[in-house]
């Protein structure tokens, strides 16, 4: 069940605290055989993966590696050519995104997208009033349970800005914000949207070495006191290396490395891949 909009941030808390992915656990995320084909060229072939619960997971690679086609996959914005995929059990393999997101999969984008000309705070009560329903007679004559939802949905809206260092910056409009906080205020709203699976698409791009390492330690925050499940592209590595548990590496659409961070980092091929032939040992 989708979490209600006005609910405070804690309740949605469904994993004790500090805990971390469980290999062995059944998948939250189970992707098979995931392959797409723009007019005959293969974006992305026989992707797989079994993402579990409390996961902070990475995929790499450079550019064109298919990346952009997997998290557009994942998200419901494109439907794959071939393979399956399911979410907690339930098949999503041709679900639409709107739909894909109400199941509690979420995800941001390269570009950020707010809304500029709302405050910060209204930014995220736009995103957390999704799934809520109130009759329309309450709202036009305020009655008292809709003043009650309104005061509510204020206390959990501030609630979560206060865990991205953002409830100060409440009252700016979003796009006089720094680069970095609009990075920030952007993943708020989709956790507040209710995420069980966060994807986060270059999160630390435009920020500097400061802002990064305290988005790092945000996203563990994240799934340790929130119970959130990560996927991230990134072309920062030091980034994915010193928060992911797995990472995937993709070249031309085609997995060539996974396994915890050491391993991926010695691997021939991923060193191959980003370095050129001519620098592999």
């Amino acid at each position: 069940m989708e979490r209600g909009a006005a609910e405070p941030v804690r309740d949605h808390v469904d994993a004790g605290t500090g805990s971390a992915a469980d290999p062995a656990a059944a998948p939250l995320l189970d992707v098979r055989g995931l392959s797409r084909s723009f007019r005959g060229l293969r974006a992305l072939v026989d992707y797989e993966l079994r993402l579990p619960p409390l996961a902070i997971h990475g995929v790499i690679g450079p550019n064109g590696a298919g990346k952009t086609t997997l998290f557009n996959m994942l998200s419901g914005f494109l439907r794959p050519t071939s393979g399956s995929m399911t979410f907690d059990s339930r098949d999503i393999t041709r679900t639409p995104a709107w739909q894909v997101s109400r199941l509690g999969i979420r995800r941001t984008f390269q570009n950020v997208r707010l809304f500029g000309e709302l405050p910060v705070l209204d930014n995220v009560k736009v995103a957390m009033q999704r799934g809520t329903s109130r009759s329309l007679a309450g709202t036009l004559i305020a009655s008292a349970g809709f003043r009650r939802h309104e005061r509510e949905l204020n206390d959990a809206a501030l609630e979560l800005l206060a865990l991205f260092g953002l409830a100060d910056r409440r009252d700016q409009l979003a796009r006089n914000l720094s680069y970095g906080d609009q990075r920030r205020l952007e993943i708020a709203r989709a956790v507040g949207t209710g995420a069980r699976i966060l994807l986060l698409d270059e999160p630390n791009a435009g920020m500097n070495p400061i802002e990064t390492h305290e988005l790092l330690q945000l996203i563990r925050r994240l799934r340790d006191e929130m119970g959130i499940t990560v996927v991230l592209v990134a072309h920062d590595i030091p980034l994915v290396m010193n928060l992911c548990d797995r990472i995937q590496v993709l070249n031309h659409g085609r997995l060539i490395a996974e396994g915890d961070p050491a391993a991926v980092r010695d691997d021939p091929e991923v060193i191959a891949a980003y370095l050129g032939r001519a620098h592999r040992a």
